[in-house]
């Protein structure tokens, strides 16, 4: 082999070892990178997510919502990773009319998510993985599909997001359709930071009778990576939002009924 092709291909092996090392580092936390982890890799993550700002034309004054997700990550092969959640959420709101505040704990089920990379974004130009995700919680019952598209280019990386997702309650007596889009794009400082832009939309489409509303969501996100753990935030306002069965919030701008004025994530990784 000549010098200049053993020189491309050691080049070519680092860029896949660097991929594989870190593939399981998140830039965004409302949007997937293509990468999977890989074989025989575990990771334990901690999600917190904050909800926060409704309408009190709605009954739902100072309403703020926690939902922590715990979860097992673990690489089957290099291209196809599960991960096993378990769910709960916190919920408090003051109803205006009669001034009395409701708090509520809720243990959201189990959830078990599948990703399967069919195209690595290190011998692709675009990186492509599908995703699936059921979660049963007793009398609820949902399942998230994904498509998830993303690309490094030097220090900056990007992904995309398809989303839909179907739940049904009341042992199946009922259900709801979710539509969601959402787009990250981010780039490195240095070897542990990294800053970035993250961008989403989410619908709801009841019974799937009609299409109920849309909010879009856009804010900074934040991530550090260390060693062998990694954390990263986003911040995302609603910065326009609608319903289109009528105006049950009084809010010409903002979607604050199904969806609230402010949603925060923190993430934190670390493998094993």
């Amino acid at each position: 082999m000549s010098t200049a092709k053993h020189t491309l291909a050691t080049l070519a092996a680092l860029t896949l070892t660097v991929v594989s090392t870190h593939a399981n580092e998140r830039y965004f936390t409302y949007t997937y990178e293509p990468e999977t982890m890989v074989r025989g890799g575990w990771e334990f993550e901690q999600w917190a997510t904050l909800r926060a700002g409704r309408n009190s034309a709605v009954g739902q004054d100072e309403f703020r919502q926690w939902e922590i997700r715990d979860s097992l990550e673990y690489g089957v092969t290099d291209n196809y990773t599960v991960e096993l959640y378990l769910n709960e959420h916190f919920t408090h709101f003051r109803n205006p009319a009669t001034g009395l505040g409701t708090s509520d704990f809720t243990f959201d089920g189990v959830s078990l998510e599948n990703r399967y990379q069919v195209w690595n974004a290190a011998e692709h130009a675009v990186g492509v993985t599908l995703y699936l995700e059921p979660r049963f919680s007793g009398t609820q019952t949902e399942i998230e599909q994904k498509i998830i598209l993303g690309q490094r280019h030097g220090d900056w990386k990007w992904a995309v997001n398809l989303t839909h997702a179907t739940e049904w309650s009341d042992h199946f007596r009922s259900g709801e359709g979710e539509l969601e889009m959402s787009l990250g794009v981010a780039r490195d400082l240095n070897k542990h930071w990294a800053v970035g832009l993250e961008l989403r939309d989410h619908n709801e489409l009841p019974e799937y009778r009609n299409w109920q509303n849309t909010a879009l969501y856009a804010g900074p996100a934040v991530s550090y990576r260390r060693g062998g753990w990694w954390a990263t935030l986003s911040v995302l306002p609603q910065i326009y939002g609608g319903n289109f069965t009528g105006d049950p919030d009084g809010n010409h701008h903002l979607e604050l009924e199904g969806h609230e004025r402010l949603n925060v994530r923190l993430l934190f990784g670390f493998g094993f």
